[in-house]
């Protein structure tokens, strides 16, 4: 017979208390206040059930709307399904951040073909690890702030476009905005000018309520988009979208799509530009979202005269950085090429064709730009003759 010794008692540990209601309510009212404090301009929370968007997703990769973007089916459902990405997460917490910088000058720069456009996300320090950085601490804060109701343990995990997760779909459950038909979110006092990052916890919060799609028989980004893109409400052919074209896509810009990317050298805006609801859209209160002085405007023949120690040191810490000197090249020679005849813009394309920094795909794109710019030049000359001759013929005193 076996016996137990004296001193040795059954270790009973006592489970930790879950959060009541009323707590939970009072934890999520404070993790917005939190988030205000942390530089967020809106927390929203929302369940993790995303079924209804799985077949729009699925329907969104079988058409190859996802071009080069491999990642993006890479993981099958889990996108839409939070519990896989981070197990135990029953809540999001979804989180708003304006971007817009001071003194944007969107129009100035579309308008002069000598500038390079770059999306105004792109202009200051890249947002993902500023973004990442306040969600874990107000992670922290909430862990910190349940340990102190003496409640269960709890973990959290944040996101900011950085893993497979259907963050503007979760955002628009969680109130922060509907989504638009360029499939951005639109908050009705905020327009779309804003990045979104997601929090994953194990609580059982109170969550938000959608907002009402308001975009109503308004069409303006469908027409507005360069390379008609947007193929029905909510959904963007990514292969031809000139974000894709001009950050995404690794090899050459497909020809059909050069000319309507004008000068626009990273990303596009155009979709934003013309909707209605980004006209009070406030600007961001964070100075590392403003646009860097050398992409303030920039001039795209001294951008094409960075070699890639120059890129890589102007472009640090920037989402620019991501895409290499090698395309930073691509794009600008396609927008040299859209731009009006100009000596100095064949010049700088010969001689970068003839330099060390380019390989056959940057070279091709050069030489259609060459293309181009002397087919422009030859139709300024054939217009000058023209001049000539009505001058020579109706003011033969002048002449």
């Amino acid at each position: 017979m076996t016996h137990t010794p004296a001193d040795s008692h059954p270790i009973n540990i006592e489970p930790k208390p879950q959060l009541t209601d009323a707590q939970l309510i009072e934890l999520a009212q404070q993790i917005k206040r939190w988030g205000q404090e942390l530089g967020f301009a809106n927390i929203g929370i929302t369940d993790i059930d995303l079924s209804a968007h799985e077949p729009k997703l699925q329907s969104w990769l079988d058409n190859q709307y996802h071009g080069e973007m491999a990642y993006m089916a890479n993981h099958g459902m889990m996108r839409a399904r939070p519990a896989e990405l981070h197990p135990g997460t029953i809540r999001v917490i979804s989180a708003r951040m304006d971007y817009l910088p001071p003194n944007a000058g969107f129009a100035v720069n579309l308008a002069d073909p000598n500038l390079g456009y770059i999306s105004r996300y792109a202009g200051g320090r890249d947002y993902h690890k500023l973004m990442r950085q306040r969600l874990k601490k107000l992670g922290e804060r909430i862990s910190s702030h349940c340990e102190q109701l003496h409640s269960s343990h709890h973990n959290f995990r944040p996101f900011v476009d950085s893993a497979p997760i259907l963050e503007r779909q979760l955002g628009d459950n969680a109130g922060l905005g509907w989504t638009g038909k360029h499939s951005l979110l639109i908050d009705p006092q905020a327009g779309s000018w804003f990045f979104l990052g997601e929090l994953l916890v194990d609580i059982a919060l109170p969550t938000d309520k959608a907002i009402t799609p308001q975009c109503n028989q308004c069409v303006a980004c469908i027409k507005s988009c360069p390379t008609n893109a947007i193929v029905e409400d909510g959904v963007v052919d990514g292969r031809r979208c000139i974000s894709y074209l001009t950050i995404e896509l690794q090899d050459a810009i497909p020809l059909e799509f050069r000319e309507a990317i004008g000068n626009r050298i990273y990303g596009c805006d155009d979709c934003q530009l013309v909707c209605p609801f980004n006209g009070q859209t406030p600007l961001t209160q964070e100075n590392d979202f403003h646009t860097r002085e050398k992409l303030i405007q920039p001039d795209l023949l001294n951008l094409f005269s960075w070699d890639e120690t120059t890129f890589l040191s102007l472009t640090q810490g920037s989402a620019i950085r991501r895409i290499g000197h090698r395309r930073w090249l691509r794009n600008i020679a396609v927008a040299l090429g859209n731009a009006p005849f100009n000596d100095a813009i064949v010049s700088a394309l010969e001689h970068k064709k003839n330099s060390q920094e380019v390989d056959e795909m940057v070279i091709e794109h050069i030489d259609w730009a060459l293309t181009k710019q002397r087919q422009q030049q030859a139709s300024i000359n054939r217009k000058t003759q023209r001049v000539i001759r009505t001058v020579q013929r109706g003011m033969p005193r002048d002449a």
